[in-house]
């Protein structure tokens, strides 16, 4: 998307790309939908030589050490393509078949969400963001903490629907755990269909769970299979269980993703001082390692399958061994993994992530971190971007609005900047010269309403009048909005025919029996 400025309306299907409106009453405005253009080179952390040595070492971990691929599926598909795996399941790699084989991935691809607007495409400069996915917990001013539950979780989805800078929901905002297990996909995944009309995310966790969301993603298109596996359609993530595992369901959900082309986001989860070593470069080595394997992994079941390099790699507390987030340590580690990610010519993720309980000064600035490092490093996923708590165990609604307000400030900053005659303005400052002001020049007057940034929830007025509109701190002001954009919400149009089709499949399913678990 261009990163110019357009003034945004809030309500339903205004939010669509390319339509303008002028501010709402209360000032809320946004920045247009569409996939973030990065105009700047990406920051290099280290030099071609030292990522070099990262890579060596990678290859090292995978021909010595090995990786565990737990399903016997997969063992089976390694088998036949050569690779040694022993009793225990350990699987060791050719360093030249490694790098050979990651060849095949595609460097840039498009996923297509049943709103034809709503498509993004994922590599190169470019930069797509999801909200939080898969906290217990849930929080807002008004109730507190408590556990993620059915309400909430559709509350999130018609905040990701409602904010611009959200471009796609990859997995539950928080876990509705209100619905049982077997059934809980189903209408999870039919709210991600109906409530939004972006794309989202399946949870690769077993066979069946898959291939459940796989078919509601093609029945929400309204495609045949043939089109489906031609235009790529929902995304998966896939964890390694750090260190140096693939376990029986992530391995499952990977082979039906990557056979009907659907991308996967490959991100191991090395916690430098627990799972991984307490050296950035010895975690880094091994991060790398468990993403070539599980990279290699999807390409011999696909050759061409569409993969993301996913980056997760941080520091915990050695006083108390909680993960931390938001540190320099991992934002160093965000942007060595995309530098990793360009060598081998695949997207990139990393995640916009804090540590802190509440939605406080502390998680604004580990969250400003994680945006530098992401927008800075040309992260082309942001996961988690938006609503994050207590490293990832509780979601907040509050903290997503102040992380859309962060990201418009970041998208904001990287629009570029225009030097011509017109804004080097030298007939208005020979106008005004020395000891004047500029309010009242025409210059001015030409532009003072679209010159500048204009915030979601930031309050600019002097103290005494901040004072007298109740003296509001930003958490309140994004609570305020948050109930604003909720009131506003409008459901998104679905075709009624795929509509009857999606719940007879569903209804099917749950008679049943629903999914078992792997």
């Amino acid at each position: 998307m261009s990163i110019a400025r357009s003034r945004r309306s809030t309500r339903g299907r205004g939010n669509k790309a390319g339509s303008q409106a002028k501010r709402s009453a209360d000032g809320f405005e946004q920045l247009p939908f569409g996939t973030i253009t990065l105009p700047h080179q990406p920051f290099q952390v280290i030099d071609d030589d030292q990522l070099e040595m990262i890579h060596q070492a990678s290859l090292s971990i995978l021909s010595r050490t090995g990786v565990n691929f737990l399903n016997p599926r997969a063992q089976q598909i390694l088998k036949q393509n050569g690779v040694d795996i022993d009793a225990s399941s350990r699987a060791r790699f050719d360093p030249e078949m490694v790098t050979e084989t990651i060849k095949t991935a595609p460097s840039t691809f498009t996923v297509h969400a049943r709103n034809p607007t709503r498509n993004l495409s994922f590599g190169a400069n470019q930069l797509n963001i999801t909200p939080v996915s898969g906290p217990p917990n849930v929080s807002d001013l008004e109730r507190g903490r408590r556990s993620g539950n059915w309400q909430d979780y559709c509350d999130f989805l018609r905040l990701a629907q409602s904010l611009n800078v959200v471009h796609f929901t990859a997995g539950h905002p928080v876990e509705p755990i209100d619905i049982p297990v077997p059934i809980r996909h189903y209408d999870a995944t039919r709210a991600m269909i109906t409530l939004t009309d972006k794309i989202y995310r399946a949870y690769a966790l077993g066979e069946e769970r898959i291939l459940d969301t796989l078919e509601m993603a093609r029945i929400a298109r309204g495609v045949s299979e043939e089109q489906f596996a031609q235009e790529p359609s929902i995304v998966t993530i896939v964890n390694a269980n750090s260190p140096l595992q693939y376990d029986i369901p992530m391995l499952g959900g990977m082979i039906e993703m990557a056979s009907r082309n659907q991308p996967i986001v490959i991100t191991p989860f090395t916690l430098a001082g627990a799972m991984a070593p307490t050296t950035l470069a010895g975690a880094l080595a091994q991060q790398n390692a468990e993403f070539l394997a599980g990279a290699v992994f999807s390409q011999l079941v696909n050759p061409g399958a569409p993969i993301i390099y996913g980056g997760f790699t941080s520091n915990v507390d050695m006083k108390t061994g909680s993960p931390a987030f938001g540190t320099p340590e991992n934002c160093k580690s965000m942007m060595i993994g995309a530098q990793l990610a360009r060598r081998y010519q695949v997207p990139y993720r990393s995640s916009n992530v804090t540590a802190s309980n509440a939605p406080d000064g502390q998680a604004v600035y580990e969250s400003m971190m994680s945006l530098w490092a992401a927008f800075m490093g040309h992260t082309n996923m942001l996961h988690q971007g938006l609503g994050w708590l207590e490293g990832g165990l509780c979601a907040s609604f509050e903290k997503m609005i102040m992380d859309a307000e962060m990201i418009q400030h970041m998208i904001e900053f990287s629009k570029p900047l225009t030097v011509n005659a017109d804004t080097l303005a030298l007939d208005a400052i020979n106008d005004i010269g020395p000891g004047g002001h500029f309010f009242g020049h025409e210059h001015t007057l030409e532009r003072f309403e679209h010159a500048f940034y204009s915030p979601m929830i930031s309050d600019w007025s002097n103290f005494e009048t901040w004072q007298d509109k109740g003296s509001l701190r930003a958490v309140e002001r994004a609570n305020k909005l948050k109930n604003k954009l909720l009131a506003e919400y409008k459901e998104p149009d679905f075709e009624q025919d795929r509509l009857e089709e999606l719940d007879a499949f569903i209804a099917k399913r749950k008679e049943q029996g629903g999914a078992k678990a792997d």
